[in-house]
């Protein structure tokens, strides 16, 4: 089984207008609301893969009943704690030739809300993944990855950390099968300008000596690239199509390389279905979907041949 965690969750509401004006009532010309948080994300696009995942967080009030609701689906078990005070949070996007974000802070989670969380990391088993995926809200310790990843360090579960900054480097501990920096982050991680394929590698590589076993660096319209456990590099060119969205596409790609190394075990393909899935999700206004994700399959071996992720 697959695992997410996502403390908290949101309603990401997207707002469309010509220009936002300051001081006066603007009326919108379209908007579109998605069920938003990056563990969220990835089990909505490993739905569309074909792969059944568990989603474990936090939800709150009405928001946090259609955010649980707006997801459900075959293939995707909700397993939530829910709190007993506040809603979930919705995060406003104004789309007005700049964006513009207001993001909500989410509900008080409680200390007993919190360890209820953490039993019910008690379930994950050997041979089973679970991705640890977003930032950590104010009102739970920040050690929370820390704590649910002590808990399962004898047993021999893959785990994906997809954060930031001291959240990925205070993993790096417990051998986290996959990390996910993108160029900016691996900088900051090391104070180092990273101004080269080399400098990426170099950097990846000693992720991997701090403890990390596959290092999947994002690289924006540069594509994508993967240091595997065995030292091994490969590349993942990006395709060329109108960028609708971004938000979402780290999460996508987490959930291709996810499900690419699950069903066949081969790295290269691992990070050709998540490139692809985090291409299809910027090119669509939602999260990458099933039909989209197979055109671009297509397409992406034609553009870079079917060993291009080499």
């Amino acid at each position: 089984m697959i695992y997410t965690v996502t403390l908290n969750p949101s309603i990401d509401y997207i707002v469309r207008l010509k220009k936002l004006v300051d001081g006066v009532t603007n009326r919108t010309e379209s908007e579109e609301y998605y069920f938003g948080g990056k563990g969220i994300n990835v089990s909505c696009v490993l739905a569309e893969l074909g792969l059944d995942s568990t989603a474990y967080g936090f939800v709150a009030g009405f928001t946090g009943k259609a955010i649980e609701n707006g997801i459900r689906n075959d293939r995707i078990i909700t397993d939530f704690i829910k709190l007993k005070h506040g809603i979930s949070r919705i995060n406003i996007k104004i789309k007005a030739g700049t964006e513009t974000e207001i993001n909500g802070q989410g509900p008080h989670i409680e200390k007993q809300e919190l360890e209820r969380l953490l039993q019910k990391t008690d379930r994950i088993s050997s041979g089973d993944t679970l991705v640890l995926a977003g930032s950590i809200p104010k009102t739970v310790p920040d050690n929370t990855y820390e704590m649910i990843m002590e808990r399962l360090k004898f047993k021999d579960v893959r785990i994906v950390v997809d954060a930031t900054k001291s959240l990925l480097v205070k993993s790096l501990k417990y051998k986290p099968f996959m990390i996910k920096p993108n160029r900016q982050e691996l900088g900051e991680i090391f104070d180092a300008e990273i101004s080269s394929e080399d400098d990426i590698e170099f950097y990846a590589k000693k992720l991997q000596e701090m403890g990390a076993k596959n290092v999947l660096i994002s690289l924006g319209g540069d594509g994508a690239m993967l240091i595997d456990e065995n030292g091994k590099k490969h590349k993942a060119g990006v395709l060329k199509e109108k960028v609708l969205n971004t938000v979402g596409s780290g999460d996508s790609m987490v959930a291709g390389f996810v499900a690419g190394y699950i069903q066949t075990g081969d790295y290269a393909y691992a990070l050709k279905l998540g490139s692809v899935c985090g291409n299809a999700t910027a090119f669509l206004n939602g999260l990458a979907t099933k039909e989209k994700i197979d055109e671009l399959l297509e397409k992406f071996d034609r553009t870079f041949g079917e060993s291009a992720a080499e």
